[in-house]
């Protein structure tokens, strides 16, 4: 019965992570610039589009449907042409993996960074994942797999618990569950605390929100803790810089920073400008010569 569980669930998890065509980001991220920016202890907030994907933006009502943790590059981990890995991400079938930047190039991702984490704090939230690399998914819990095959729409009370919907096993995490924990292990928060509430299942919504299963990758974005980070801006933004479409670029010569001919190095005498003798035109009114000047 296991075995036929978990082929299933492998089925499903395919399904799940397969690409639809025709993806086009309206702003792709600039790789030189995500480069240079992220850091150790950000968290790159991806817009994926896979099936699941989909799904998980229409149930969160927001752009991210992933999040992976920016750990710099990790000890024998890299990409066949020499690549290292620097995230940590848990997807759904394929459990908790490393990746290269460069998996995200294509996508429209966003960094966000928490505030005023210490250097002893930073390194232990980035030990806490990558110790996790390697823990798997259950494809055995198919209930907690057709979660995402539920035709939409879905009442919103119900979305966030269907993101949370599982077997509870602490070692089969996606996703940002994964980074949520990472975070909780040195106490950052994440989500504000609230300590009212208008009603009883408002109060137990609350406390059942703490639990990491909870969090999604839009958490981080609208969370009050963590700054969002923009490489197009990040190091400095001249916007007369640009070149518009609509605008026709100037010449080479024009454009180049040195002057193509400097003061002297040229001495063509200018010729002096000869008066201009005076035109005559017949006024028929008056039938007489007027000197036009």
């Amino acid at each position: 019965m296991g075995f036929m569980l978990d082929t299933v669930g492998k089925w499903i998890a395919h399904y799940l992570q397969k690409e639809e065509p025709g993806y086009e980001p309206f702003t792709p991220s600039d790789p030189t610039r995500l480069r240079e920016v992220i850091e150790p202890g950000d968290v790159l907030l991806v817009e994926g589009n896979s099936r699941i994907s989909g799904i998980i933006k229409y149930l969160t009502q927001s752009t991210w449907s992933h999040s992976a943790l920016y750990v710099g590059p990790i000890d024998g981990a890299s990409e066949p042409n020499g690549e290292p890995h620097v995230l940590i991400e848990a997807n759904v079938g394929e459990g908790v993996t490393s990746a290269p930047l460069s998996k995200y190039y294509r996508y429209h991702t966003r960094i966000c960074r928490p505030i005023g984490l210490s250097h002893e704090d930073r390194t232990t939230v980035c030990r806490y994942t990558i110790n996790r690399i390697g823990f798997g998914y259950d494809t055995k819990n198919i209930i907690d797999l057709m979660r995402y095959l539920i035709p939409m729409p879905v009442p919103q009370r119900w979305r966030r618990r269907m993101i949370a919907m599982g077997s509870g096993d602490p070692t089969k995490i996606i996703c940002s569950a994964l980074i949520a924990q990472a975070f909780g292990a040195v106490r950052y928060p994440i989500l504000p605390k609230i300590t009212e509430a208008g009603s009883r299942q408002a109060r137990r919504e609350i406390l059942h929100i703490r639990d990491s299963s909870l969090y999604m990758p839009r958490d981080f974005d609208i969370s009050p803790y963590f700054a969002v980070i923009k490489p197009t801006i990040e190091r400095g933004f001249d916007y007369t810089a640009l070149h518009w479409a609509d605008k026709p670029k100037p010449l080479a010569e024009v454009a180049a920073d040195e002057d193509p001919f400097p003061a002297g190095l040229v001495e063509t005498p200018e010729a002096p400008l000869a008066p201009a003798d005076p035109v005559t035109v017949r006024n028929p009114a008056e039938s007489r010569l007027e000197p036009v000047v």
